[in-house]
């Protein structure tokens, strides 16, 4: 695939500038991109070998695919990136770990890419990275070697691919993804719904195994029909398929489409089984309490569990006019977050003081007024059994969408 193709050119060159170090890039030569992009390869098998001094993880695969890995520091990882793959894989597939290797998590990463992550007890060098070739009745196999290592050693190493590696990922995650965006005036408003997680970001998981990705993505489609049946409004959604998007990236989206509203939906855990209902979020500095701050980190955390190099991302910019929009910004997501509690309390379970902030990345686009709505609690069985009925979800997106009309009324009367 092309990408695969501009991978193995980028580690190519990063070799060459700058010697042997943690971006392994190796092809197949077994499948044509253009038959792979036909049929994508199906994972079958993965496991974990080794101690504390060598470990070795092994996917087996369909047929051979093009592969780069690197790694990365804070928290240490090993990303494996590759073409788009199916998973059939145990739902419990990665949860416990062995030697150097704690766990590891797989899915999509963007269109027609794939990414598996390999999380680790500390810092690691890449060993080897390879593909063997089917074999009569055996499958294809990546294998990844791992060596423990220093933190020093580790750092050093990282820095001098630190250019490669974020070029890969320019390309790997780039523009070329986005959504189109549109410059010509709209006649309606627009509404962007940001179902959370998704591709190699599962989210919670809920005893039952039902992950949150798949619930908030069901949601989201359900509440696009109800608003583009009301005839008042566009919808465009971050993503209607399981792939993951960057936290940048969704706010990118928005922007560029020059959004009139973003609501970002998301289920929330925590260790306290009894605790459950709804609970509305908008952008703040300043957590209103220990709960908002510790889900804000959580779901901040998203960009690391999807192996993306977190020091690649640039700082905001400080401009007086910027400033000036955020005002009104704030201003408009807490009129957002007040409709949607009035609708929300009339149709389901809230938590005590349901309007709470943080300091979520997803919610940072200075000139579209955003919210994030956690629907309820899959660490409680009685919102889980809730988030998962057909009936609630029906009066529940009702609600939403109630409250998003109102809202775009509203601004479009006060004028933009």
């Amino acid at each position: 695939m092309p990408g695969c193709r501009v991978a193995l050119l980028l580690a190519a060159f990063g070799a060459a500038l700058f010697g042997a170090g943690p971006v392994f890039a190796v092809g197949s030569g077994e499948a044509s991109p253009d038959v792979i992009a036909k049929s994508p390869p199906v994972a079958s098998g993965a496991r974990v070998a080794g101690d504390a001094d060598r470990t070795r993880f092994v996917l087996d695969l369909s047929q051979g695919v093009e592969i780069a890995a690197f790694a990365l520091a804070d928290p240490y990882r090993v990303v494996i990136d590759l073409p788009e793959v199916r998973f059939d894989l145990p739902r419990d597939a990665g949860v416990v770990g062995r030697g150097v290797v704690s766990g590891f998590r797989y899915g999509l990463i963007g269109r027609g890419k794939s990414r598996i992550v390999v999380d680790a007890t500390g810092p690691v060098a890449i060993d080897r990275a390879f593909v063997l070739p089917a074999v009569e009745d055996q499958p294809a196999r990546l294998v990844l070697d791992l060596v423990g290592t220093t933190r020093e050693a580790f750092l050093a190493e990282q820095s001098r691919t630190s250019v490669a590696r974020r070029a890969l990922a320019e390309v790997e995650v780039g523009k070329g993804d986005r959504l189109p965006t549109t410059t010509n005036p709209r006649a309606k408003p627009l509404v962007v719904l940001d179902a959370g997680h998704g591709g190699i970001d599962s989210g919670t998981i809920a005893v039952s195994g039902l992950a949150e990705k798949e619930l908030v993505l069901t949601f989201a489609r359900d509440l696009k029909a109800r608003l583009e049946k009301s005839g008042r409004v566009d919808v465009l959604m971050t993503r209607d398929d399981d792939s993951f998007i960057s936290l940048g990236e969704r706010v990118r989206i928005a922007r560029d489409h020059r959004a009139d509203i973003l609501v970002s939906i998301h289920a929330d855990s925590t260790q306290e089984d009894f605790v459950r209902g709804a609970t509305v979020y908008t952008l703040s500095e300043q957590a209103s309490d220990r709960d908002a701050a510790r889900l804000a980190a959580k779901e901040n955390s998203s960009d690391a569990i999807a192996g993306l190099d977190l020091t690649a991302e640039s700082g905001e910019v400080g401009d007086i006019l910027i400033d000036l929009a955020r005002r009104e910004t704030k201003t408009f997501s807490h009129v957002v977050a007040r409709e949607l509690v009035s609708e929300l309390s009339a149709s389901t379970r809230m938590i005590r003081n349901p309007h709470r902030s943080a300091g979520f990345q997803v919610l940072r686009a200075p000139d579209v007024p955003s919210v994030l709505l956690e629907l309820g609690y899959l660490s409680n069985a009685q919102d889980e059994k809730l988030l998962t009925d057909g009936e609630w979800r029906d009066r529940v997106s009702d609600a939403v969408a109630r409250a998003v009309l109102r809202f775009v009324g509203q601004k479009y009367v006060a004028g933009p």
